[in-house]
């Protein structure tokens, strides 16, 4: 997942710190979601979506600038890169104290200022993508009425509606033009946040079994997180960069010399020697931060002078402070004492569990909220939304990696507070998980401090099993919240929890390994791995349904300032062809005509993928049209009132892929009742597959056909003939 003068970092700074010529954010603020820049003269927030796979393009040239490749990015959590080829390596001087995870020569937010700018695509190129979307899921009537559509959008309404984009873009160039109705999507919806919108990505177990005890795990997770947060606001983390040629721009000459270059230029520094700053104006959002409920549209609010985590234990509230008056992290002991004291709390779930309003509709959990405000909560609120972040001391181990999903996407709503910025999860085994709000950014803030911690707490820990903790006195300083829950406020707590109950059920989750191999052996082929995964989703789609149906796949644009995410469409013309091919009539093709039409898919699905990563997809921008005309007062277009429109947006199947080695398992709930949530990771030795559905759609029977397809396309890559 925002200077002219060449800036140093000055050691001595303390809390609040400014990083480059700006100052973080002090007390309660409540930053415009919509744009992360519009603050008070003077005044900085050092704010940035899934991980991130690399690819080198060229964009247009801009007339009078130096021509920039720029790095495209997949939305998808990345594994450290190791071994021969480019590396995603960070500018860093090395470890430091443990207050902080790194101490970077080159200030966090050095690249910020000089990042290139969300392009806008031509409405033209616009209007072709589209329509080359749309091809595999409409019969030739259908098409040939949307291609009417098109045609009168384009040199109608539509060419009208991008000459104001463009206008307004250049009026807004601190910014991305897809930032702020992205923004407005997210907190205008009225939906519940779970299962609608918040994902979840859990944690390998630590390597040293013995420190997966519930408390240590907490404690060394626990601290690691507010290292992280002092490191970021001292502007030592290491900038987000991608090296393309390492030995060169991956070195202490290069970092000692890029840090005086003003960050107006600093971009371009990196860029001469192959390296890539990626956004990370999101970053400020993971700390302190809630998404308010409010009628209409919700709130973001950060609060940074808060120095307290909230902890919740069977639906009960707890908090205590984590770092010291003078912003210094409490010692190890005391926070590990604190969750103990808290783990001893033998107190029964409450009758009626607070965090089930967090579930409900935001229209309703809005008034709610403000009757629970008006009844003499708000300190205790208060106190929740300003907290750290949230730590959630489950009481049941985890079963199985169904059972693990289940409980990191929503468990039973008691022990979540799901308006967090993001809760830290850890069951009586010392399973962990991240489960994170996802109106505030996308993936690449939360992976970057996914990873951090994992590894910071494994490698570093700040206790042992053995550490005992402090002998202070928890009982004064860890203070349980007490709500005042009228008659009415407890009935409404029963009605969100039941309707809650009703639609976890509903839910179903479940899981493959495919061990036949993975990312190694199709490279070898020279196949895309995440295109074979899309190839076999289209072909278990079609095998189980008998048609083609509307994908999504995110794609990070945090190659730009702002940037969000572009979609890719992986059902194409050639998926189709191919799909059909192997599902209907296997037999009159050869493997080598297989493997032809797999190719095409293939090579089809890097031009897509390139083409979102530069911002140059066709969902984003029809999008801010959109968007751009109700904000007008202008009537709904006749595009966005064509059927084969709502279809596209239908997204059946909504992909995500997750390739981190500190990642066991991720996942999300379908985005329709009739859809597929499928999470999906290519390992270089085998394939898995997370998938999630509603009553409308059977997630077992699904994953049985990916297993099947991705037998046929082994088969055929093999040269085998394929099974019927």
């Amino acid at each position: 997942m925002k200077m002219l003068n060449i800036t140093t970092y000055q050691e001595n700074i303390q809390p609040p710190l400014r990083l480059l010529r700006g100052k973080w954010l002090g007390g309660r603020t409540r930053v415009p979601a919509d744009s992360v820049t519009r603050l008070p003269r003077g005044w900085r927030p050092h704010p940035s979506p899934r991980g991130l796979r690399i690819l080198r393009v060229l964009p247009p040239q801009p007339p009078g600038t130096l021509v920039a490749r720029l790095l495209l990015l997949r939305a998808r959590p990345r594994r450290p890169a190791g071994g021969p080829g480019p590396v995603c390596r960070r500018l860093s001087a090395g470890s430091g104290p443990r207050e902080s995870l790194q101490r970077s020569i080159v200030p966090t937010m050095h690249f910020q200022d000089s990042l290139p700018r969300l392009p806008i695509p031509k409405l033209e190129d616009t209007i072709k993508r589209y329509l080359r979307a749309q091809k595999p899921l409409l019969d030739d009537g259908q098409f040939r009425k949307t291609e009417q559509f098109c045609k009168s959008f384009e040199n109608g309404i539509g060419k009208e509606l991008h000459e104001q984009l463009v206008a307004q873009d250049k009026q807004n160039k601190h910014t991305s033009y897809i930032s702020g109705p992205w923004f407005g999507m997210y907190l205008t919806a009225r939906d519940p946040v779970v299962l609608n919108f918040n994902p979840f990505m859990a944690f390998n177990p630590d390597p040293k079994s013995e420190y997966n005890d519930q408390l240590t795990r907490a404690t060394n997770m626990t601290i690691s997180a507010i290292r992280f947060l002092k490191t970021l606001r001292a502007g030592l983390l290491e900038p987000e960069v991608f090296h393309l040629n390492p030995a060169k721009s991956d070195t202490d000459t290069f970092k000692r010399l890029i840090r005086f270059v003003p960050s107006s230029l600093s971009w371009y520094g990196a860029y001469l020697v192959n390296a890539y700053p990626l956004d990370m104006s999101q970053y400020f959002r993971l700390f302190n931060s809630t998404r308010l409920p409010r009628p209409v549209r919700d709130e973001l609010v950060t609060d940074e002078s808060a120095r307290h985590l909230l902890v919740l234990r069977k639906g009960h509230f707890y908090v205590f402070d984590v770092l010291d008056q003078d912003g210094n992290i409490v010692s190890a002991s005391e926070i590990q004492a604190h969750p103990k004291y808290v783990l001893s709390d033998s107190s029964a779930t409450p009758d009626f569990p607070l965090a089930y309003l967090t579930t409900e509709n935001r229209d309703v959990w809005a008034e709610l909220r403000e009757r629970l405000v008006s009844g003499g909560n708000e300190e205790a609120l208060r106190k929740v939304d300003s907290a750290v972040f949230c730590l959630c001391l489950d009481d049941f181990p985890i079963k199985a990696l169904v059972h693990l999903s289940h409980t990191m996407l929503h468990s039973d709503g008691t022990n979540r507070w799901f308006d967090k910025s993001f809760n830290l999860i850890l069951a009586t085994d010392g399973t962990a998980a991240v489960h994170f709000e996802h109106a505030w950014g996308d993936g690449v803030a939360v992976l970057r401090f996914f990873n951090e911690v994992f590894k910071d707490s494994t490698q570093a820990p700040a206790i042992t099993p053995q550490s005992q903790p402090a002998h202070t006195d928890s009982s004064a300083a860890v203070r349980r919240l007490n709500f005042k829950l009228d008659d009415a406020m407890k009935a409404s707590i029963g009605a969100a929890k039941d309707k809650f109950d009703a639609i976890v059920k509903t839910l179903t989750i479940d899981f493959i390994q495919f061990q036949r191999g993975g990312k190694e052996f199709l490279k070898n082929q020279k196949l895309s791995p995440d295109a074979v995964a899309q190839l076999a989703f289209q072909m278990a789609f079609l095998r189980q349904y008998g048609r083609t149906v509307a994908t999504y796949e995110s794609c990070s644009t945090a190659a730009f300032k702002h940037g969000r995410t572009e979609t890719i469409r992986p059902a194409s013309i050639f998926t189709k062809k191919c799909s059909e091919a192997f599902v209907r009539e296997p037999s009159r093709h050869s493997a080598g005509e297989l493997c032809q039409m797999m190719a095409e898919c293939s090579t089809y699905h890097g031009q897509l993928t390139k083409e979102a990563a530069m911002g140059q997809g066709f969902d984003r921008h029809l999008f801010a049209l959109r968007y751009l005309a109700a904000a007008k007062g202008i009537a709904l277009p006749e595009l966005y009132l064509d059927p084969a429109y709502r279809q596209i947006n239908h997204n059946i199947l909504s992909t995500s892929t997750l390739s981190s080695s500190t990642v066991n398992i991720g996942g999300f709930a379908p985005v329709v009742p009739d859809g597929f949530g499928i999470g999906y990771a290519v390992h270089d030795k085998w394939i898995g597959c997370n998938v999630s559905s509603y009553p409308g759609r059977n997630a077992r029977e699904f994953l049985q056909c990916v297993e099947k397809a991705l037998e046929d396309i082994f088969d055929a890559i093999e040269g085998k003939r394929i099974k019927t």
